[in-house]
């Protein structure tokens, strides 16, 4: 017999930035998804709730203990609508894993041990802002985020030195930032985690930067 999904619960500790883009994809693979249509909370609510959060956080930068409380505050209500949609999530997903990931959130490992992570499959690397690309792979169960590398794409495919591109929790949208418009990058992704904290680099996908 398959054991039951569980929906990770971490991102309850995750850092301020990470919960705010966390929830953003969370509102956005929720809404509209056949698989949950009727959440314990207010899809709508929990917007707000983010809202709040997220000017919260933007009024701590200014400093002072009533603007951390402030924010701690909204991060705690944020934290428990979270926690519901999760747990709905879980007894709604019937067990696929697929489904799960449909919501946003992400399935809990099965073992207690810790096993190496599955390598990331690039699903396709578009422009983001100015001089920046994302990266979107096939999300890794238990992977605790996704790693990037790119290198300049010289004429006659020439591959450059690899660079590090940074760090994203969002499978559906990694960004690699800091690159010059007009230049054909090479990207790679790796998950973090598992037993070797690693897992290996994906496939190669090159792209223009505008």
């Amino acid at each position: 017999m398959n054991q039951q999904l569980r929906v990770r619960l971490d991102f309850a500790s995750a850092p301020d930035a990470t919960l705010d883009e966390f929830t953003k994809t969370v509102l956005t693979d929720m809404t509209g998804n056949a698989a949950v249509p009727t959440p314990p909370v207010a899809l709508a609510d929990v917007e707000t709730q983010r809202q709040a959060f997220s000017d919260a956080l933007a009024d701590m930068e200014q400093g002072g203990t009533t603007a951390t409380a402030t924010k701690n505050n909204a991060r705690a209500v944020l934290v428990a609508s979270l926690r519901q949609l999760a747990l709905y999530v879980q007894t709604k997903c019937n067990n696929d894993l697929a489904t799960l990931h449909s919501t946003g959130f992400q399935a809990a490992s099965t073992t207690h041990a810790q096993q190496p992570l599955e390598t990331p499959s690039i699903v396709n690397l578009t422009n983001g802002t100015t001089g920046q690309l994302l990266a979107r792979v096939k999300p890794i169960a238990n992977a605790r985020a996704y790693e990037a590398r790119f290198a300049v794409l010289g004429a006659g495919n020439v591959l450059g030195q690899w660079q590090g591109g940074g760090i994203g929790t969002d499978s559906r949208a990694i960004p690699i930032n800091g690159l010059t418009p007009g230049t054909n990058y090479t990207v790679e992704i790796r998950a973090v985690g598992g037993s070797t904290g690693f897992s290996e680099w994906s496939n190669a996908v090159s792209h223009m930067s505008l």
